[in-house]
């Protein structure tokens, strides 16, 4: 897997949310902004709350949102040891139906680090 799975996968985002978004669609855009929101700095700092939303997806088994969070946590100059115990926990309460996903996160962390 190369950056150009990256590079995909956030090129469908931005032109699906776009779509989306251009419907202008009340309670998506509120959705979208609580989102927004939700993972700006507070009491928690963004690393924080990206780990929180890695852990989420991967128990949800949302490989999007894995791939959002991973990128976030990269962004964020997170560790692969820091990412790696996230995902030990979202295992450990998701539990072995989880794997699959787990095994796509690797992949996908991989992906990010051979971009920079």
């Amino acid at each position: 897997m190369s950056g150009s799975v990256v590079k995909e996968f956030n090129d469908y985002r931005t032109k699906m949310n776009d779509k989306i978004l251009a419907d202008n669609n009340k309670v998506i855009k509120r959705i979208f902004n609580l989102d927004t929101n939700a993972f700006a700095e507070g009491a928690l700092d963004v690393a924080t709350k990206e780990l929180l939303g890695l852990v989420a997806s991967t128990v949800l088994r949302c490989d999007d949102c894995i791939k959002y969070h991973l990128e976030s946590c990269h962004k964020a100059g997170l560790s692969k040891e820091k990412v790696v115990e996230t995902l030990s926990i979202a295992t450990l309460v998701g539990g072995t139906i989880v794997i699959p996903h787990l095994r796509k996160a690797y992949e996908y962390w991989d992906a990010l680090e051979s971009q920079s």
